[in-house]
Order: structure tokens, then sequence, then C-alpha cells
């Protein structure tokens, strides 16, 4: 028996809580070893907390492309649809558009939700051929469980969106705009004539879907969209930092261990990544807490401080990374390398983490007796109230005409 394992046996039954990506990527491999892997879902199936939204997969924490790894670990990255993108529109606060553009993959965009090409029903096969039993549409003990996969509980940010049909071709735009997303960015990604318009709110606000109208306005009055709305979509992060990964036996992974980025949201490979450790951690072949405090957590810090930092910024500061970007990117010909950078645990950024860590994140004790610092949800400013545009009130028009006509909304804004 390995000495990482404390007392689980290499060869008996493994239960999972949570049939997510980083649940779904530690069942895969355990299975494959031959493990009696049973994972519980309380949900009705691998995506459900989904709604066909798009969503991001990053190339840029490590030089290894992503896909590679997971191929290595025995994770087909053809199991599911994905697009990969080398540019990007980066939207400035004043409406300047540049272009952020590297030679390799910058990052992968795919589809969450219970479509047959989405990238949580392409890891439920994966689980499925190699032996693992999904039980969906159950309720299961956390304390009976061997890793914990759960999603968030509570809210450090939200997001909302719009999805809809479209002429434009497959594209990528990214804004940093104080007034539209509060605190954070919005993008637009079009996929295959199905687009996605979406905002993040850092700080908390009553009546989110002003933010979207204004948003979709936006990008309406700069890109031919032809824009035929569908439904809106929504979901919740919640960002935190627990005192340990690995512990009483269980191992947290993902959301469920507070592995997400703070800073853009790219949160998927953190999750993959660390279900795999836990489950290598279970096989005997490296410790858990270990890799995920040498290999991750560096990797969440950085992340908080840039957003701690992203927090105290307006549209002043937002135009002030943007042009470093593009300075950066003419200097060294590459886009890619300034995420890169900024995503290093230098020097400056870990002396910076005492005072991030007491002024943004509270303590807290989950259920279970396991201590932990989270990010709550910020307060709004003064600044974050404004009348709506004409454009923008023409864009509600439109979508509560789509409502009437059957498009439905998978989020509630007015309770944000």
């Amino acid at each position: 028996m390995s000495r990482w394992d404390q007392g689980i046996s290499v060869t008996g039954r493994v239960d999972i809580l949570g049939a997510g990506l980083s649940g779904l990527s530690a069942a895969i491999l355990l299975a494959k070893s031959g493990r009696d892997v049973h994972v519980h879902e309380r949900r009705s199936d691998s995506g459900a907390r989904f709604d066909g939204d798009f969503q991001g997969i990053e190339n840029w924490t490590s030089e290894r492309d992503f896909f590679d790894e997971l191929r290595e670990w025995g994770i087909d990255p053809d199991s599911f649809k994905s697009d990969a993108f080398s540019k990007v529109d980066l939207i400035h606060p004043d409406d300047e558009i540049t272009h952020p553009v590297t030679n390799g993959i910058a990052f992968r965009v795919v589809e969450r939700g219970t479509g047959s090409h989405c990238i949580d029903q392409g890891f439920k096969k994966m689980a499925i051929d190699a032996g693992v039993k999904i039980h969906y549409g159950v309720k299961y003990d956390p304390m009976k469980c061997d890793i914990i996969a759960a999603g968030p509980k509570e809210s450090s940010a939200v997001a909302f969106g719009e999805i809809f049909h479209t002429s434009h071709p497959n594209h990528v735009a990214f804004q940093l705009n104080d007034k539209l997303a509060p605190g954070a960015y919005s993008y637009m990604i079009i996929i295959d004539g199905i687009g996605l318009i979406c905002t993040c709110l850092w700080r908390k606000q009553k009546n989110t879907s002003r933010f979207l109208d204004e948003t979709v306005a936006w990008y309406e009055s700069n890109y031919e969209l032809d824009r035929i709305p569908i439904k809106r979509v929504g979901g919740k992060g919640d960002f935190s930092i627990p005192e340990k990964y690995h512990t009483d036996g269980r191992y947290y992974v993902g959301e469920a261990g507070g592995l997400q980025d703070f800073m853009w949201g790219f949160g998927m490979r953190y999750a993959i990544t660390s279900g795999v450790m836990a489950a290598k951690s279970m096989l005997g072949e490296v410790s858990y807490e270990e890799e995920v405090r040498s290999n991750l957590l560096p990797l969440v810090k950085v992340s908080a401080t840039n957003r701690f930092l992203m927090n105290r910024m307006g549209d002043r500061g937002f135009k002030a990374v943007a042009r470093y970007w593009m300075r950066d990117q003419k200097r060294t010909g590459d886009g890619l390398n300034f995420m890169r950078r900024i995503y290093q645990p230098g020097l400056i950024r870990r002396m910076m983490w005492p005072l991030v860590s007491a002024s943004m994140l509270t303590k807290g004790t989950t259920p279970d007796g396991r201590s932990y610092r989270r990010m709550p949800f910020r307060k709004a400013l003064r600044r974050d109230e404004w009348t709506p545009s004409t454009a923008a009130q023409e864009v509600s028009t439109k979508w509560k005409k789509t409502q009437r006509d059957g498009g439905r909304t998978s989020f509630k804004p007015s309770d944000q």
C-alpha cells in the first residue's frame, strides 16, 4: 500500500461526489487502473448545470499544450468538439480594438452542457467506456466519498449571457469595461453560427440583465451579427482557498477544492488537472497535497493577486493593462507571453500575497469542519449606477419578445 493512500485499498471501490470535469477525470484514470469507481451526481446528467454556453480552456499557464497533457493522461480530447484560437479581439474601455496573437494556440473554446458534442458528455462517455458507474439524480453522503468534486455552493462572481443565431464567422472578442462588467470583463464567442455574449460581474448588483442588455447593444453596434436571440444563460463562481486539499481521507478537487482561476475564470484546466492529481495520489504515484501546493496553488494565488489589483481599477486602469499588453506583444512578437507572464508567481506577487489574503479573503469553516479563505462578492460602487442607453432598451425589448415566443432563461438575474 502506498504511503499516500492513508489506508485506502489500491484495488478497492472508489466513490466520487460530482460528475463534472474534475470528478470524471479522476474516475477515468482510476477505472483504467482497475478500480471499481462509482460517481454520484445530484443532477440528471453531466453538464446539466450548464445550458449550452461556450467556455475557454487556456493554454498559457504551462509551456506544454494542454491537449498533449490530456493525451498523456489517457484522456482523449477528440471525444468532444473544440475550436482552437490563436487570435482574439482585445477591446479597450474606450472602444479601441487591438489583436493579441500567437503562433501557437492561446486557448480552445468548448461547449458546456448535455449535447453529445459538449466536453461534459465527452468526459462522461470516456468514463463509462473505462468502466465507471455513474449514478445520476442521487444525493450521496460526502462523508462516504473518497473524492469530492461538487460544484460551487456560494457566489463570488456571476456571469450572465445571451446565446443567439448569427451569420458572423467564428470569432472571439474580449472586452475590459468597468461599466459593462463591473470589476471584470465581457466577451463574445461565435462558433459555427451560434454566438454567446456574456458579461461577468465581480461586484454584486441588482438586475444584472441591464448589464447584459448594455453589453449586447455594444457588440451589436460594433460587429455585423444579424443577431437572433435563442436563450439567456448564466452561472456563478465560488472562489476559495482551503487550508487542506486532502483531509480525513478525502480529496477535494476542482471548485470543491477552490482550484479555480480568480482572475479570468479559466478554471477547466485547473479542475481537470486536480482530478488527475487526486487519481494519481490514490494510485500511489504522487502526494495530492504536495502536487496541488507545488503546481496549482501558486497559480491560484497569482490569479487572486491579479484579481485584487483589477478590483481596484476602473476603466483607466483597464486601458493601461490593454496598452501594456499590446506593447509587450510588439516587443516579444507573441501576445501569449503577456498572459504567461502575469500568471508567473514572481517575487513581487509573492510579497503582495499577505496583503491580498488579509484584505480580499474572509475566513470560514465548511459543514465538515474544513477551514478556508474565500473571496466574497464585492459590494456595488456608486459608478455602477447609470441609465440604460436607448440601444440597450431595444435589446431588452427584443429579448422580452423572444421570451414570449418561448425563449428561456436558465439564470435569475433579479436574484443577484
